[in-house]
């Protein structure tokens, strides 16, 4: 059985939520993945798969009890698609629960678990001062009871000590813990104390230390000094973190040594085994991931930002693997639009199908439909996170359709519109980062034609209104070099410049 983090509406990865809207939201999760062709392996087999997507998750463990864990998504070569978790789970075949009075009874009257392996934890490292080791480890575990999985001592380099190039090495206290809400958890309670030592530290001076201890008439003893240290309260002992602000899905991939763009074997021996994932580097070739740019065009008043609240898509155009097509809001646009062809460039072929629906409703379905039906795993925006997203979300919501259960987009903590079974790339946020393009010059138009060595015709957006209801034959010419300048900018690029990211 899976538990996901990422609720219906929007992604707060917070450690308050109950473990029955997990496994409802894990039950949600897991038939968007299904309805885009992402299932988990009911039989023992061997796949190879190249590596798509990631995404952190939760599994139950054989106490019933929630446990960190990843999915790795994969696209073989003939186009069908898999998951897997690298950590035992069983299916999420059970019924959804309505209530607490259900979960204990699928508690007690389940059968229980075969044994499984150890998951791989979620963890962080923390320092101390010098001989504390042990008194602050013992501290933690009392403090922690019940939140901390295991705790060990580990020796690891330290760049910070002035020696370390000689190979000495420093004492560090792992933190291991059972799901990423445990470790937010611990966290949040130590970085003030570690924050407040390291404040301390600096403001303390060396030689006025040293003259103390020479007027006293000695000096201090590491060991003198650590126990004078080890009887204040334990958490002024712990003086730095590492590793605490790495993701989970990112720390797991490194020591797996598990990462995107790769092909794999994966042997899956069941849900009582961890799978075995193994890199294959005599495979070069990718497989062709169904590839969705687009953008839409809104109505807006007289020199005023479009407003989601008032305003409406009028069109939505789309690029799939070089298809282009175009819905139109016929409640806007006062003509039915044919079927159209428009290449500027022979390179940039555009031949165009058209969908004239009646209003913004069936507009709206009629795209969410066409994406469940192509099934793209990359869908590519510019600056579709500030603007696309939100506008379609809400214009979507404002006709009581939900956007997150039709195609499984939401925005996250960050303000990023995310899913689990398709990736969304943001040119916008790639110009910015690796274009080297000066600023001012980060605009579609802009970017394509130093990019892409096209340089397209832009339309004055005060006259879209104007032209959707009075040459609404001339206006789609526009809508094409949006979603296609998009697409050109992540499919025709170097690939060393396309990072794939979760």
């Amino acid at each position: 059985m899976v538990l996901r983090g990422d609720p219906e509406g929007t992604r707060d990865d917070g450690p308050s939520v109950s473990a029955l809207k997990r496994l409802e939201r894990s039950q949600r999760t897991d038939r968007l993945d299904e309805l885009f062709g992402f299932e988990r392996p009911a039989e023992p087999c061997e796949r190879t798969g190249w590596l798509i997507n990631m995404h952190p998750t939760e599994v139950l463990d054989e106490d019933r009890r929630a446990v960190s864990a990843v999915d790795y998504y994969f696209i073989q070569d003939d186009g069908s698609r898999f998951k897997v978790c690298p950590v035992p789970c069983q299916p999420p075949s059970a019924p959804p629960l309505t209530s607490a009075v259900e979960t204990v009874y699928v508690f007690l009257c389940s059968p229980p678990p075969p044994p499984r392996a150890p998951p791989y934890r979620p963890y962080f490292y923390v320092a101390t001062q010098q001989g504390c080791e042990r008194e602050v480890s013992s501290f933690l575990a009392k403090k922690f009871q019940g939140k901390i999985a295991k705790l060990e001592t580990v020796p690891k380099e330290d760049l910070d000590l002035p020696n370390h190039l000689v190979g000495l090495k420093r004492h560090y206290l792992k933190l291991s813990f059972s799901t990423v809400d445990d470790l937010v958890k611990v966290r949040k309670e130590i970085s003030p104390a570690v924050r407040k030592n390291r404040e301390r530290n600096q403001a303390s001076d060396v030689y006025t230390s040293m003259l103390s201890s020479a007027l006293a008439g000695g000096s201090l003893t590491t060991a003198e000094e650590g126990a004078s240290r080890r009887i204040t309260n334990q958490m002024d002992n712990i003086v730095d973190m590492r590793e605490y602000d790495v993701p989970y899905h990112v720390r797991l991939s490194i020591d797996l040594k598990i990462h995107v763009a790769h092909w794999y074997n994966v042997r899956y021996r069941g849900s009582s085994f961890p799978p075995e994932i193994t890199r294959r580097d005599d495979l070069v070739e990718r497989p062709d991931p169904v590839v969705l740019a687009f953008d839409i065009e809104t109505t807006k008043l007289p020199l005023k930002f479009p407003d989601a609240e008032t305003d409406q898509i009028m069109m939505i155009s789309y690029m799939i693997d070089g298809q282009g097509y175009l819905i139109t809001n016929r409640e806007i646009v006062s003509e039915d639009i044919e079927d159209f062809e428009f290449t500027p460039k022979p390179e940039y072929e555009g031949p165009f199908s058209v969908f004239n629906e009646p209003d913004e409703a069936h507009l709206i379905q009629r795209w969410f439909e066409h994406i469940q039906e192509t099934k793209p795993t990359i869908i590519v925006t510019y600056n579709g996170d500030f603007f696309d997203w939100p506008f379609v979300e809400a214009r979507a919501a404002a006709h009581g359709i939900n956007m997150y259960q039709e195609i499984g987009f939401q925005k996250d903590s960050q303000g990023e519109y995310k899913a689990s079974q398709c990736i969304h790339m943001d040119c916008l946020r790639w110009v910015k980062r690796d274009s080297y393009l000066p600023v001012g010059s980060h605009n579609l138009k802009a970017a394509a034609k130093a990019k892409l060595g096209y340089d397209p015709v832009e339309l004055d957006p005060e006259e879209m209104c104007r032209m959707a209801t009075e040459e609404p034959q001339v206006f789609p010419g526009y809508t094409w070099f949006s979603e296609r300048g998009g697409d050109g900018l992540i499919v025709g690029l170097d690939e060393p410049s396309v990072h794939f990211q979760p």
